[in-house]
């Protein structure tokens, strides 16, 4: 039963992403009005899929009068839908990009609301601004000519080798600075390795569900999706296993600590196996690892990147998110073969994280002060996830309680509508995250991303009140 599941996902997921493929070569210009699009047996060969998956595909472009069909010469592009994708474009700017860039969740984040539960961010009245306001100070006491100068591509040599000491402090990790990028905030990181690792159409594995906007970001590399249910337990390792020998996938993208949007957590014994398949099937791990610190009772296992002895994972590591957020440092971390090709990338994208915001997170984030703050932080968050549990108990809304994170992965009932939920809840002021965004399907239309990390205990109560409110109308 499990494999007929399978096998019917993976068609899904293909058909789509077929489709999606001949969108975006038309919304590039690479294909223009009236002209005709590859024959089914052509590109089925060119994208390794069924020709009945192409021909699928090729259906629903028609139904969408986005091509249409000469008989007995094949399907053409429609010139309604080029003009609707001209006009698009130049409404916004005088001259047409070079092709559609979407960010589902910043445009959710983006809508001004009181009762802000889409942004996975600490609430800034919970960060010790007073005390970093004086560090900046006494950085630049320090380092006079701060300002005067930029770090190296790489990343500034005194923080790379203080998070190599820190790695071998607190997960036994021995590490050069030639193993460390720091990359300002881990979705650049996320971006440069899609640019690096991931071709036209390549074979990813990704949770499912995952975080959105590195979706977005594999699908403008044309990526093609091949997704890994995620549980309270982990992953189903043999499924995982059976997808790596039968697509060759050159990644694998995940968030096993505090995953977002779940808050699930995979079990040790799982991040040893991971690395074993990994070497054996050479597909590359990039293990996220944005909130390793928040955890409400116990530390979370180690990463999976401490079992890698053969540079099969790139490890992730975001420091700034519970610390200062504004500072945006993440620490990118593999074997150097690894490393290298993403600095030439870092290169091309900004030259280097501002050397100001790395000396002052150094000096601030191996104080003392910072300690005693990540404690009073985790029971601060555990307390407002508690306060969202008790006001959603009436509800029958249901979920698995996190160990840690910022979130809650919502199950509404299947009769209400996320979408109109959404609308009607932006209008009174509140925001969410739909959980179709999050899932590489697109048909997790029954759950919801809560975030109660962002928003006061006073606020968070009456916001959650609302927003219940809101959905008993549906």
């Amino acid at each position: 039963m499990k494999n007929t599941d399978t096998s019917t996902n993976d068609t899904k997921l293909l058909f789509r992403q077929t489709y999606d493929y001949i969108v975006t070569r038309i919304e590039r210009g690479e294909l223009k009005a009236h002209d005709k699009l590859p024959s089914i047996r052509l590109l089925a060969q060119e994208l390794r899929v069924h020709r009945l998956t192409v021909f699928r595909a090729y259906q629903l472009l028609k139904q969408d009068d986005k091509v249409y069909v000469k008989e007995k010469a094949g399907y053409y592009v429609s010139p309604e839908f080029t003009e609707h994708v001209i006009s698009e474009y130049t409404e916004r700017s005088p001259i047409a990009s070079s092709g559609h860039l979407k960010n589902s969740l910043s445009e959710i984040q983006q809508v001004p609301v009181s009762y802000q539960f889409s942004q996975s961010l600490i609430d800034p009245n919970l960060l010790p601004n007073l005390y970093l306001s004086e560090y900046v100070k006494k950085v630049f006491d320090i380092y006079p000519k701060l300002m005067g100068t930029y770090s190296s591509v790489q990343g500034d040599e005194e923080l790379r080798e203080f998070l190599c000491q820190y790695m071998k402090r607190h997960h036994s990790i021995q590490l050069t600075v030639s193993d460390l990028l720091i990359t300002t905030g881990g979705q650049q990181a996320i971006d440069l390795i899609s640019r690096v690792y991931i071709r036209p159409m390549d074979f990813i594995l990704v949770e499912r569900p995952t975080y959105s906007a590195a979706l977005d970001i594999f699908r403008q590399q044309g990526a093609r999706f091949i997704p890994v249910d995620i549980s309270p337990e982990g992953y189903d390792l043999e499924r995982v296993e059976m997808l790596m020998k039968l697509h060759r996938p050159r990644i694998f993208y995940m968030n096993p600590t505090f995953h977002n949007p779940t808050g699930f957590t995979v079990p040790p014994d799982q991040r040893k196996q991971l690395v074993e398949l990994a070497e054996r099937y050479r597909c590359l791990l990039i293990e996220d690892d944005a909130i390793h610190e928040m955890y409400f009772d116990q530390p979370p296992p180690q990463p999976i990147f401490s079992y890698d002895t053969d540079g099969w994972v790139v490890y992730l590591r975001s420091f700034s998110k519970y610390v200062a957020p504004g500072l945006r440092i993440c620490a990118v971390i593999g074997r150097p073969s690894v490393i290298k090709p993403l600095i030439t990338a870092k290169s091309l994208a900004d030259n280097g994280t501002p050397l100001v915001n790395q000396k002052i997170f150094l000096h601030y984030f191996e104080s003392e002060r910072i300690r005693q703050h990540l404690e009073k932080l985790r029971i601060a968050l555990q307390i407002r996830k508690e306060i969202v549990e008790e006001e959603l108990s009436t509800t029958g809304w249901s979920w698995v309680s996190p160990k840690g994170g910022f979130n809650l992965w919502l199950k509404l009932p299947e009769a209400l509508p996320v979408e109109e939920l959404l609308k009607e809840s932006v209008r009174h002021s509140v925001s969410f995250v739909p959980g179709i965004i999050c899932d590489p399907l697109r048909e997790m239309r029954s759950w919801i991303r809560l975030s109660y990390s962002f928003v006061n205990e006073g606020q968070l109560r009456d916001g959650v009140r609302l927003l219940a409110d809101i959905a008993r109308r549906f």
